[in-house]
């Protein structure tokens, strides 16, 4: 199954100049492709069409349909008193939805309705599924990689710097477990802990890996193939591509 199909794509913003000329590839689900290219090489503006923020010019750039998708570099705005820990908790969103249900439905159950009591075990089992009963100590784990401490948590995350705020996108991001994830130079702001954190999190991640970035070493150790982006077109690697 193909979780990202890049067909013919073309984009300009001044005219005559164009960023992405013709610019296809596909990446399978479950693959870790890094994405290549020259500063100002279109490779930032593909994840911003990917996302719905730009339209291109002619041809396509989509996902899997019905897959959560996640962007490192998309900092969702938040109200002004949302402490860091808020801003992680809203990747159990969906969660404390189910939870809302759940407790609506227990509420109904005395009256005998078949439907509600298999609409209740339905839920009951989805939120085990998707670590309704580990939220806390997964939340921990992710903050511990990377380097998230408590008394950071307990700050305003609009009082954190911009590095900052991006390591908490990606531990937000992370805590979501979206099935494709477009990584805009995801080790800029971490440590060499959280680097390897990270890296070791990508290896065992079964989802759809996209990742931008200038760190080789990153990449040699996190992708299986790389393409890179030359003249608004794709060249693709793989094996050693530590050039």
């Amino acid at each position: 199954m193909i979780d990202i199909q890049v067909t013919d794509l073309s984009i300009e913003f001044e005219v005559g100049r164009k960023i992405l000329d013709g610019l296809s590839f596909q990446v399978d689900q479950g693959e870790r492709v890094g994405l290549l290219g020259r500063n100002g090489a279109g490779k930032t503006t593909l994840f911003k069409i990917l996302t719905g923020e730009l339209l291109p010019d002619e041809g396509e750039a989509r996902t899997a349909p019905g897959k959560g998708v996640g962007l490192i570099s998309q900092i969702p705005v938040y109200p002004a008193e949302y402490t860091v820990l808020d801003v992680l908790n809203t990747a159990f969103d969906h969660l404390r939805d189910m939870e809302k249900e759940m407790a609506d439905l227990a509420e109904r159950m005395g009256e005998g309705d078949r439907s509600t009591l298999s609409r209740y075990d339905t839920l009951a089992a989805l939120y085990e599924r998707q670590g309704g009963y580990e939220t806390e100590m997964n939340l921990n784990k992710v903050c511990n990689g990377l380097d998230i401490p408590p008394a950071m948590r307990a700050q305003l995350f609009s009082e954190l710097s911009g590095g900052e705020k991006t390591r908490v996108n990606l531990a937000r991001l992370i805590l979501r477990e979206t099935e494709i994830l477009l990584l805009d130079e995801p080790t800029n702001h971490l440590d060499l802990h959280a680097t390897q954190w990270l890296e070791e999190y990508l290896s065992r991640y079964k989802g759809t890996v996209l990742a931008i970035s200038h760190d080789r070493w990153f990449l040699d150790k996190v992708v299986q193939r790389c393409v890179e982006i030359h003249d608004g077109k794709a060249e693709l690697y793989s094996g050693n591509y530590s050039f």
